[in-house]
């Protein structure tokens, strides 16, 4: 007795559609970082009324900027986000130094937000663009 299996589907399946938009994670994602963007933005005017810092109302631009990007499905929320991320790292520095214990609070979760950027990569590839007229 053999075993016959149906491997046309499975080539099928393996292609990846192109799509029109990105899949819900990636607009999940795309929104939880604009409703994170617009807290940490208005904190971060406020602060800056205060005299304080200007890293959470950028940081908060950024994030509102990348979640619209993601929304569109356009790679560029990717690359806003490393420019986030790098100037978080930078400021986290500039803040604690090199004492690694201080550094886990300010990068942890944006460290996790540019993994799950990572993540949707592949969703964000095989959005296809229609022409501007």
């Amino acid at each position: 007795m053999t075993a016959t299996y149906d491997t046309s589907r499975a080539g099928a399946s393996a292609r990846a559609e192109p799509l029109t938009h990105p899949g819900w994670g990636v607009r999940l994602l795309g929104w939880i970082c604009v409703l994170f963007g617009l807290v940490i933005a208005i904190g971060g005017v406020w602060l800056i009324a205060l005299g304080g810092s200007w890293y959470y109302g950028l940081a908060g631009l950024g994030l509102i900027g990348t979640g619209i990007l993601l929304n569109h499905g356009r790679m560029a929320a990717l690359w806003l986000y490393l420019v986030v991320w790098i100037g978080t790292l930078v400021w986290a520095w500039w803040e604690v130094g090199a004492d690694w214990w201080a550094q886990v609070p300010r990068m942890v979760a944006p460290t996790v937000i540019l993994v799950l950027l990572l993540l949707c990569i592949p969703n964000i590839r095989r959005v296809v663009r229609r022409p501007a007229y």
